[in-house]
């Protein structure tokens, strides 16, 4: 346990962003699974409003730092592809 009071905010502030970086990341994972799932099942209706959140969910993780941009851009860019070919 930290013994400096600005060990102990720093515990409090990794506790805080370690919350908010897993909450994005499964939420970008969570979209991303979804339309790939809708993708395959081949139904139209859901495809649009679902990859519109892949994207957004990739943006912020990627806006934040969670992940790279580059790798949002070859997760959307994939998914693009997966959506031309359906």
């Amino acid at each position: 346990m930290p013994i400096t009071s600005s060990a102990k905010k720093a515990l409090r502030q990794n506790r805080t962003r370690r919350a908010r970086n897993t909450a994005k990341k499964e939420a970008y994972k969570k979209a991303v699974k979804t339309y790939r799932k809708s993708a395959s099942a081949k139904e139209a209706s859901i495809s649009p409003a679902a990859l519109a959140s892949a994207y957004k969910a990739l943006d912020k993780a990627a806006k934040s730092g969670v992940i790279k941009r580059n790798k949002a851009s070859r997760l959307k860019s994939r998914l693009a592809k997966l959506a031309a070919r359906a």
